[in-house]
């Protein structure tokens, strides 16, 4: 009777050792709450009033201008390939340089940083005129570009899909969305426009988010998503994968020495 309440208590603790390794991978693998987007109510007749803005060219900027008019040979003397950075592309590139001009072929420098590339078009459309019947252009932005860091799936650089600006949801999707340890509440996005860094906080869990400012991006813009203060840190996570591996171990010793005592 007394071996059998020995036996008896080392199965017990061997199963409770069996279990240890079981729940510190438990511990291990927990994760947060998945991420939930714009929560609450939402005004749509409010944010459905919301003007998509139109992004201004900056200095640095890099634009793809093409010249058209009735006449495509005329035109095609305004379409001379520039060399930019050692390449040729099929539509002519030009720099907005550090005073926000551009050098175009036969018109000399046009000021192109602050206006809008519809502005730049009607600009360009008034000092063609003397030369083109019916000219017009083709502009766009080659530099349309934005960084994503921090909590995401994906870190790095992005071109925008289109001519439209992304938004900040359509920019995490594109960067594989936040990790279970991403702050949603407080997504830092850095810009710079006439030389001059601005900051703004974004809130994606709350409806309002699409009335700021920063909820279009433009071009080089940075996304940073912060990361949540309970997210272990390389030396925890280590340190769990040891202590569970030296569980496992020990829960095998203990079940080999149980079957052991068994025999």
């Amino acid at each position: 009777m007394k071996n059998q309440r020995l036996l008896l208590h080392k199965v017990t603790y061997f199963h409770f050792l069996g279990l240890i390794p079981l729940f510190l991978l438990f511990v291990s693998c927990r994760t947060q709450k998945q991420v939930q987007y714009l929560q609450g109510p939402i005004d749509t007749a409010v944010l459905s009033k919301i003007v998509i803005p139109e992004p201004t060219i900056q200095k640095g900027d890099i634009l793809g201008i093409t010249v058209f008019s009735d006449n495509p040979a005329a035109s095609a003397e305004f379409n001379q390939q520039v060399s930019l950075e050692g390449r040729v592309s099929i539509m002519p590139q030009y720099l907005v340089d550090t005073d926000g001009n551009i050098q175009f072929y036969s018109l000399g420098l046009i000021k192109a940083a602050g206006l809008t590339k519809s502005q730049l078009s009607v600009l360009f459309k008034e000092k063609l005129s003397p030369y083109l019947k019916n000219p017009y252009c083709v502009i766009r932005f080659m530099n349309n570009q934005f960084t994503v860091l921090g909590e995401v799936s994906k870190q790095g650089l992005y071109s925008f899909p289109g001519e439209k600006p992304v938004t900040i949801f359509q920019a995490l999707g594109m960067a594989g969305d936040l990790t279970n340890f991403g702050l949603k509440d407080s997504i830092l996005v850095i810009r710079e426009v006439e030389g001059k860094r601005s900051f703004g906080y974004l809130d994606v869990s709350n409806p309002e988010v699409i009335q700021s400012p920063y909820y279009y991006l433009q071009q080089n813009d940075v996304v940073m998503v912060r990361t949540h203060p309970k997210k272990p840190v390389v030396t925890d996570q280590t340190s769990m994968r040891t202590l569970t591996i030296t569980a496992t171990i020990v829960s095998m010793l203990a079940s080999i020495s149980l079957i052991i005592t068994r025999l």
